[in-house]
């Protein structure tokens, strides 16, 4: 369910809260009758309970089952607000969260000033500091040899950091530094900058807001290129986009690359173990509410990639495709 940050607005969320938890007891006994369920209409029963609307985000997503309680909250809406009964949770919401959260570090360089800072999304969560950060600076007056070693340190000890968690670096700097740090940069590709702002005086908020929009960017250029990378194999025959050959390729281990897009959603319901057929009634026994959660957690599993999009260009090939390995 989307969910507000601020009052009074998260008073409604109170009254949405308690109309999904009532329409979700009543999926459950109508489905499983009640004594076979009764831990987990007892979990469903007391969740107003374990939830402080005056700490909500944008969204909120509650996973129940007789051994599992899990509340997790997001800082993106979803498109409407469900109840899932089934087999399996419905986790897209959580892969599309997945995809967009991004932990990565900020490297605030002057000549005189080197901090490096860890940040998730939009937020600052430490300063970094060890035996390299913060980095020494001086007053400026080197020689260009003492420059160009100055920065080489700089970039040994952020791909030592980079080796141990993989984490990317946005530079805050001057484009005149960033040039410098490129030309003796031993994994260029694991920058993103320069980032342009007046680092002095500069609160760690705005720096993190700042360096966010880069790696936004980045992830958004990252999408368009796997609807190419599909386009691009869609021309080979490497793609299908009919639903029960996707379903057949991803359990068969063979799905690479799957994007749906994000306004598409299947009910089905089983035949057997590789047939299923479309439904509407989302209430009735045994349907999985939509099969692209499912299809997209089968591919993350086996080491592929799962993306949604909201692109017009990839409609073009339709609302869902999937890039098979062989």
């Amino acid at each position: 369910m989307n969910t507000h940050r601020t009052f009074p607005e998260n008073l409604e969320d109170i009254k949405e809260l308690e109309k999904l938890r009532k329409e979700a007891r009543d999926h459950v006994v109508n489905e499983f009758g009640q004594l076979e369920v009764k831990v987990l209409l007892e979990r469903i029963d007391s969740l107003a309970e374990q939830i402080d609307v005056n700490y909500n985000l944008d969204s909120l997503h509650i996973f129940l089952s007789g051994i599992t309680t899990e509340i997790v909250k997001s800082s993106w809406p979803i498109l409407k607000n469900t109840v899932s009964v089934g087999e399996n949770f419905v986790i897209k919401p959580l892969i599309k969260d997945f995809n967009r959260i991004e932990e990565y570090l900020i490297l605030v360089l002057s000549q005189s000033d080197v901090r490096l800072l860890k940040a998730i999304n939009d937020s600052i969560s430490v300063e970094i500091k060890d035996d390299d950060f913060p980095f020494k600076g001086s007053d400026g007056k080197r020689t260009d040899s003492q420059n160009g070693e100055f920065f080489n340190q700089i970039d040994k000890a952020l791909v030592k950091i980079y080796n141990k968690t993989d984490m990317n670096i946005v530079v805050v700097c001057t484009e005149n530094n960033w040039s410098r740090l490129m030309q003796v940069a031993d994994k260029p590709s694991i920058y993103y900058g320069p980032v342009s702002i007046n680092q002095n005086g500069t609160p760690n908020s705005s720096l993190a807001s700042e360096a966010w929009k880069t790696v936004v960017a980045i992830q958004e250029e990252g999408r368009t290129q796997a609807i190419r990378e599909m386009q691009d194999a869609k021309r080979e025959g490497k793609v299908f986009t009919d639903l029960l050959e996707i379903f057949m390729a991803v359990k068969a281990g063979r799905g690479d690359l799957l994007i749906t897009h994000d306004e598409y959603h299947q009910a089905v319901k089983m035949n057997g173990q590789y047939s299923f057929h479309s439904v509407e009634d989302l209430t009735l026994p045994g349907v999985i509410d939509d099969i692209t959660s499912d299809l997209a957690w089968d591919v993350i599993s086996k080491k592929g990639r799962a993306i949604f999009t909201n692109s017009e260009e990839f409609k073009s090939i339709g609302n869902i495709a999937l890039k098979v390995r062989y």
